[in-house]
């Protein structure tokens, strides 16, 4: 019995505690034992100069030993290329990293091999780069605050608009370089034809005629009719030279290229976000306890700003945790009768989403009727009513149903982020199935119904007696629309929003009670921006300066959903993770591009340009004028664009990617794998963990026994 005791010490260190002179042990010291544990990796966390754990100072030989040690393990880590701010250490020992890394590098800095410092010249000068561009985003300091006070959901609505604006200065910029100044360098642009020019598709003349009142001016300023018809604003201004003509064209391809390159790339990085998420990869709540604070803060505010950002996330967090468990212990007859709910109520949305549609196509088909009915053309202002009617109706369709979508989702029994995807799904399907029904509708109208051999198409292709230029027609449309919902928006922030805050401020019993706080609406508003980029994308073909009308837009909006956040709304009372709405408002804005590219190539190679407007007139289709300017080209250019459109390029093109995607997703799959045994791995040693603090725990309450 008393064997045990001494036992005991010599595998512990002492019967009095953890720590022992070595001299009193039989054995390595427990501090040495501790930093062989993978767990001393996490000594890094407090920089260099700190003590192993379970070291004591009056440990003179032994902490000798491991402050040596750890010392090397120091000077090892100290000598590491990374950049300062990139080591997980406390500002004070960064800094003291930084001086001495500076200090070094210009002893060290001529040596080495040219490949060596090539390969430091290139890192260095990739970090400033990235730091500048960091610095040019505009603001950066605006988000953080929006974030912090309103959430990620929030911010994520500016970002997006931010991103946005940055589009369409791109665009702007282009069309400037592509169109603009070339029309300008080759002289001034003719006028309209004139009624005595004989064509057989008519004549055309947009200029009003005799005395123009104040009335009609502002009629022609909102509806894109009168001076504003033959200006640079529209496509019928810009006259028919072969070599504007292909910038025009080329104009317009590289604008989408590029707005699909970047739209890729904001929703690849926020994939990985959206992935990291939901696959749980991570612990939630000790992932942001531990990790999601950053040390660099300096200032009370941005300090209780990354308080209320961190708030938020763990709000959303135990939110949908909530939802998840009361899925999980649902019977058989409650799962049954929520899918029934969810089919009826998709049913219902099925249905109002029918009748919208149906009633933009008739107020798009009543328009042109209405427009030649005699009191129209008298009163200029029931004039601009019918020319507004389909916008008008749009935006009553926008305005009426997304808070019916709203008032659904929760009744479907899904997750905070996964109701915002149901209504985002919903409500930009209305918005951009809506403007497609418009467009179906003025097809319809230009085409004569997709009827080449009827009376007022079979001249000319297209109806020249009612749409002479119909390019421009178009144009004014999407014109309309943006302008209408610049309007709107206005409207909302100043006759709505902000009385409803006076109200609610200064009636405190049931008045203000029933007024109630506004909360910032996130789908609706991202809803918003998307429609109005669609419209945008699919205008600035036949409106080449609607990107810029559109920037402008986007900047005066800004600084209004900013004035209105802070004046009028308070923090939501219910979330949404950040990081879906990081994936998902990029795909639905790829999808109003790929949904605008689709009437914009159509009217590209199928439907004949105007005889009496635009870069295009007298050639059989817009595209048509490439071929054409290819074949002025040199001979060994002609072969060589010609064989990029044979099959001898496109086969083994197609066959290079199918290989590369071939090996991307073997790659893919073997990361997949590789993942998998790791996470089986870390839950055996979970599990090995358990085992042997259970078992330590077995040991100690037996020693009395013993």
């Amino acid at each position: 019995m008393e064997e045990n005791p001494t036992l005991e010490s010599e595998a512990w260190g002492s019967s009095r505690g953890w720590l022992a002179p070595q001299e009193a042990r039989g054995g390595p010291s427990l501090s040495s034992v501790l930093n062989e544990l993978p767990s001393a990796a996490t000594l890094r966390y407090r920089g260099p100069g700190v003590l192993p754990w379970g070291a004591l100072e009056e440990e003179e030989e032994d902490g000798g030993r491991s402050r040596k040690a750890f010392t090397e393990v120091t000077q090892t880590e100290l000598q590491d290329p990374h950049p300062s701010r990139e080591l997980p250490w406390p500002m004070q020992a960064r800094r003291a990293h930084r001086q001495r890394n500076a200090s070094r590098d210009q002893v060290v800095y001529g040596s080495g091999t040219k490949t060596d410092q090539w390969a430091r010249l290139l890192r260095r000068s990739k970090e400033k780069t990235k730091e500048g561009l960091r610095s040019l985003q505009p603001w950066a300091w605006t988000l953080k605050r929006i974030g912090g006070q309103f959430g990620a959901g929030t911010e994520s609505y500016f970002s997006l608009l931010r991103f946005l604006l940055l589009l369409n200065v791109l665009a702007s910029v282009l069309m400037a370089c592509m169109t603009l100044l070339p029309t300008w360098l080759g002289g001034a642009p003719p006028g309209p034809p004139g009624p005595n020019i004989s064509s057989p598709c008519g004549f055309y003349n947009p200029h009003s005629q005799g005395l123009v009142t104040f009335a009609t001016q502002l009629f022609n300023l909102l509806s894109g009719e009168g001076y504003l018809e033959w200006s640079p604003l529209f496509y019928g201004f810009y006259p028919p030279r072969p070599r504007l003509a292909v910038t025009y064209l080329c104009w317009a391809f590289a604008v989408g290229l590029i707005c699909l390159l970047l739209i890729l790339h904001r929703s690849v990085s926020g994939l990985k976000q959206t992935l990291l998420a939901e696959s749980e990869a991570l612990t939630s709540y000790s992932h942001r306890v531990f990790s999601a604070w950053d040390f660099g803060l300096c200032g009370d505010v941005h300090v209780r700003l990354r308080q209320r950002i961190i708030l938020y996330e763990l709000k959303v967090e135990l939110e949908e945790t909530v939802v998840r468990r009361q899925a999980a212990v649902r019977t058989l007859g409650q799962q049954a009768r929520v899918w029934l709910v969810r089919v009826l109520l998709n049913l219902l949305v099925v249905a109002l989403l029918g009748a919208a549609f149906y009633g933009v196509y008739w107020a798009t088909g009543c328009t042109v009727e209405l427009q030649e009915m005699p009191l129209v053309q008298e009163l200029p202002l029931l004039k601009l009513g019918v020319n507004y009617l389909p916008s008008i109706f749009i935006a009553g369709v926008n305005f009426v149903l997304p808070p019916v979508f709203k008032l659904i989702a929760p009744l479907e029994g899904y997750t905070r982020s996964r109701q915002i995807v149901f209504i985002l799904l919903r409500t930009v399907f209305l918005r951009l199935a809506s403007l497609v029904v418009l467009l179906f509708s003025l097809w319809n109208q230009i085409t004569c119904g997709g009827d080449s051999e009827a009376e007022d198409c079979k001249t000319c292709g297209y109806n020249y007696k009612q749409l002479p230029c119909w390019e421009t027609v178009l144009g004014q449309e999407m014109y309309k629309l943006l302008l209408f919902d610049l309007l709107t928006v206005l409207a909302v922030a100043l006759l709505i929003q902000f009385p409803r805050k006076l109200l609610c401020g200064l009636c405190p019993g049931a008045l203000g009670r029933l007024a109630g706080t506004q909360e910032f609406q996130v789908p609706d508003e991202v809803l918003g921006l998307i429609y109005a980029q669609t419209v945008v994308w699919v205008g600035s073909f036949f409106c080449p300066l609607l990107p810029l009308l559109n920037t402008v837009k986007f900047l005066l909006l800004f600084y209004l959903k900013k004035l209105t956040l802070f004046s009028t709304c308070s923090p939501a009372a219910r979330t949404f993770r950040a990081s879906a709405a990081n994936f998902f408002f990029p795909l639905v804005l790829l999808l109003g591009l790929a949904i605008s590219s689709v009437p914009l190539l159509y009217s590209i190679f199928l439907i004949p340009p105007s005889k009496l407007c635009g870069p295009f007139r007298g050639q059989s289709s817009i595209w048509a004028q490439i071929p054409e300017s290819i074949s002025s080209l040199p001979e060994t250019t002609q072969n060589f664009l010609f064989f990029l459109g044979t099959q001898a390029f496109a086969v083994p093109l197609l066959l290079i990617s199918s290989i590369l995607m071939a090996y991307t997703v073997a790659l893919a799959n073997s990361y997949g794998r590789l993942i998998s045994e790791l996470k089986r791995q870390r839950e055996t040693e979970a599990q090995n963990k358990v085992f042997l603090a259970r078992r330590a725990v077995a040991l100690t309450s037996t020693k009395p026994a013993l």
